[in-house]
């Protein structure tokens, strides 16, 4: 598979180092870039360790009198070994390798040899502005070890496409070759290779031209120009096409533009050091250029040329035609060092790579492609596949589900959702006394058995039933009896009609639970049982249950179910049982039977529900708290307690009644919730439901919960098959389609419908994922 790398260095130098580098990798079966970014320290003395590797390679060619297609100022020559000239190369290898390790730079390879196999044709294009980055041999980099089929080209930061004119009418490929200047070099054998093409192509040779004649043959339009002769080093780069005429480009702009638009795609200058020659082209935007970049001897350029036009006539892609002519020139450097390093392809990135069944018109189509645009492979993954691979994604999540393999996973996710609810105002329905250690010290605790002594609760109960509340609540354990001293108390226990106390329902016969006061009817007791989860978590709401015959105490209902029946009596409204459901005036409490939404594998004995807990600020804020300290010292006003549910109860960290919560893992504030709070939570959650209309939560049935998860699971597969990018495929996955999940699941939370987030992210997840290597592996079949 094809695939394009653009390095992209910004302003900068290797000496200053380079503050942002981009690189970007386009596949062919892709429409999406991919990005990553990073930096390169600064390293002065890489640009000196090439300057000095320069000048000791042409200081070596001197010395062994090889021929050069370069003019070699004799300044530039000193005295070198052979030896001392391996060690320089090595030198330079290591240290461009260190310096392409840094850490800033790293996590660009990291991300390239994610999205990059062996087996990649890939063509990486270095986009720079910088003479001493684009000298560098890039070939030396370690990571082209692992992608042999891979070679690199030099770019600057700013190109644009030519323009263009009429197409080409040739069926043949058109080279214009120059031969130029050849004193003291042969260029008849470049000569031969080129005439060999005579059967597949136009080819035109120039021996030693007028700049006259050059002129006129570069307006007839060319598929390539090939120039082999002397030229001389320069900034410009200066090509002596006889012994008595030397040009630079600048003086064949108009007739190389005239070229180029009607048609030049390559330039091969098979003479010198041509990153000058290169520089001066990329101001006209031809498509490609092969140059070499030091001085190059006849016999290494003659080689080149004879490798490279055997594999690119033969049907390979420029690239791999250049990687292949430039490492077949290694068996020469036991007698010409360095040859390997001298081919460098400069690309036009807004052009495409040309290719020789272009130049005759086999596949115009590419002509019109940039380097940049490919032009996508459609999947053969089929639209019934996706759906096939979500339902079975579907019914495995599900059957996870059910085994009870997701449930923490899925109680955790209700509690972030429930976390981050919209606030809602406290309950002006309900009064909290709360006791506090200060309120142990009054004098009237003085003779206190357990947390509240008969004469406190004595006068507490005279000061509230004065105010008139609809129903008083006590939680705390009274299972002694009251003082003899303490008649009156003892009267109002038996004969008040808004006081209700609580007991504890025991299970077994080794737990027969806690008995209520002696002195409360039956009828006005309510059992304290909860039911956390396997996490300590409180997530549901007792309301009634069937009591053990064994049990201390016999009262079937809750205290908080007592405590909210008792107020809605002055409402006209009584409980009553609809299909062994409670119901309150319209409003029927659903109860909880396993598997029921997220609980596939709990307890749902009794009669529960969920608790939909309120908060406002901290949900230990439900409702008003006074202390016990207040009530006694008439700092509470009757308005406060007319009409309202009264609960009494300890809320001291020592009092062991506490309880774990939704709530408790994100609020630092606190961990647990005192139990009188947790009693109002869902005496609050009753009165709500039924008088103002504030949803209960529930679930949905199994069917509405796998049509919900396989939803979302199609959601993933069908990301999976449009989507041709997989970053860009992990980001609408990840950053879009499991944000918008949560959202909805968020939303229908608030209305009161806990539906499944972790089942449908996971299917959603995974059947994307699958999808993917489905894609994948028939693309790689199709290849």
């Amino acid at each position: 598979m094809e695939k394009l790398v653009v390095l992209s260095f910004g302003n900068g130098t290797i000496a200053q180092g380079f503050s942002s580098v981009r690189a970007q990798l386009w596949d062919a079966s892709n429409r999406y870039p991919i990005q990553a970014t990073g930096s390169l320290p600064a390293t002065p003395s890489l640009p000196t360790l090439y300057r000095q590797w320069q000048l000791l390679y042409l200081a070596l060619y001197h010395r062994l009198g090889m021929q050069s297609r370069i003019k070699i100022n004799a300044a530039d020559v000193t005295n070198v070994s052979e030896m001392e000239f391996d060690q320089c190369c090595q030198h330079l290898s290591d240290q461009i390798n260190v310096w392409l390790s840094s850490e800033t730079f790293r996590s660009i390879e990291q991300q390239l040899r994610t999205w990059l196999i062996a087996g990649d044709e890939v063509r990486i294009i270095i986009e720079t502005n910088d003479p001493c980055l684009q000298q560098l041999p890039w070939h030396l980099w370690k990571f082209l070890i692992d992608y042999p089929q891979a070679e690199v080209a030099l770019s600057v930061l700013n190109y644009q496409r030519p323009n263009r004119s009429s197409a080409q009418t040739s069926r043949k490929a058109r080279i214009l070759a120059i031969l130029g200047d050849s004193q003291g070099i042969d260029v008849s054998r470049d000569r031969a290779y080129l005439e060999q093409l005579s059967t597949q192509a136009e080819v035109h040779i120039l021996v030693e031209p007028e700049r006259e004649e050059l002129n006129d043959q570069l307006w007839q339009g060319w598929n390539m120009l090939f120039f082999a002769g002397h030229s001389t080093t320069g900034e410009t780069g200066f090509l002596q096409i006889n012994p008595r005429e030397t040009l630079t480009l600048e003086q064949l702009r108009w007739a190389l533009n005239r070229a180029i638009t009607t048609g030049l795609k390559l330039a091969i200058f098979n003479s010198c050091d041509g990153l000058g020659l290169a520089q001066a082209l990329a101001d006209l935007h031809i498509p490609q250029v092969i140059v070499m970049r030091e001085p190059v001897p006849d016999v290494v350029a003659q080689e080149f040329l004879k490798y490279f036009l055997a594999a690119f006539v033969n049907g390979r892609s420029l690239y791999a035609s250049v990687r292949e002519a430039r490492e077949r020139l290694q068996g020469m450097e036991g007698v010409y060092p360095c040859a390997s390093w001298l081919p460098v392809i400069c690309q036009n990135p807004a052009e495409a790579p040309t290719t020789w069944g272009a130049w005759s018109g086999e596949t115009e189509a590419n002509q019109k492609e940039g380097t940049r645009k490919f032009k996508p492979q459609k999947s053969k993954v089929k639209l019934s596949s996706v759906v096939l691979a979500s339902l079975i994604m579907t019914a495995l999540t599900m059957g996870a589900r059910h085994l009870g393999l997701l449930q923490k996973w899925e109680l955790q996710g209700y509690d972030f959702l429930m976390q981050n609810r919209p606030e809602e105002s406290p309950d002006r329905r309900l009064l909290i006394v709360g006791i506090n250690e200060a309120d142990f010290q009054i004098p009237q605790q003085k003779d206190r058995k357990g947390s509240l002594s008969d004469l406190a609760l004595a006068q507490l109960l005279e000061k509230l039933e004065a105010y008139k509340p609809r129903a008083i609540g006590l939680d705390i354990f009274r299972d002694f009896p009251i003082n003899p001293q303490q008649a009156a108390l003892k009267q109002r226990l038996r004969q008040s009609d808004r006081f209700f106390t609580l007991c504890h329902v025991g299970v077994s016969e080794e737990d027969r639970g806690i008995e209520p006061p002696p002195d409360v009817p039956k009828q006005r007791q309510g059992f304290s049982n909860v039911i956390p989860d396997a996490d300590g978590i409180l997530r549901r709401q007792l309301l009634s249950m069937d009591v053990p015959s064994t049990s201390l105490c016999q009262t079937p209902i809750s205290l908080s179910f007592q405590l909210a029946s008792q107020y809605l009596k002055s409402e006209g409204i009584t409980p009553k049982i609809t299909e062994g459901n409670w119901q309150l005036g319209q409003v029927v409490f659903q109860r909880l039977q396993a598997p029921v939404g997220g609980y596939q594998a709990a307890d749902t004995w009794g009669n529960q529900v969920l608790l939909n807990y309120r908060s406002y600020h901290s949900p230990l804020e439900i409702a008003e708290i006074v202390t016990l300290q207040d009530v006694l010292t008439n700092q509470v006003q009757p308005e406060q307690v007319q009409d309202r549910v009264v609960l009494i109860g300890v809320m001291t960290r020592t009092s062991g009644d506490q309880f774990l919560t939704p709530y408790s893992v994100r609020n630092t504030s606190f961990q647990e919730m005192p139990g009188v709070i947790l009693h109002a939570q869902m005496v609050s959650q009753i009165l709500s439901a039924v008088l103002d209309k504030r949803s209960l939560i529930k679930t949905w049935s199994f069917w509405g919960e796998f049509g919900w998860v396989w939803g979302w699971s199609i959601v993933g597969g069908l990301l999976a098959w449009r989507l041709r990018s997989r970053q860009l495929l992990v980001l609408a996955i990840g950053g879009g389609a499991v944000l918008i999940l949560y959202g909805f699941c968020f939303w229908l939370l608030i209305q009161g419908n806990w539906v499944p987030l972790v089942p449908s992210a996971l299917a959603l997840v995974v059947t994307g994922g699958v999808v993917l290597a489905l894609r994948s592996s028939l693309t790689e079949r199709q290849e």
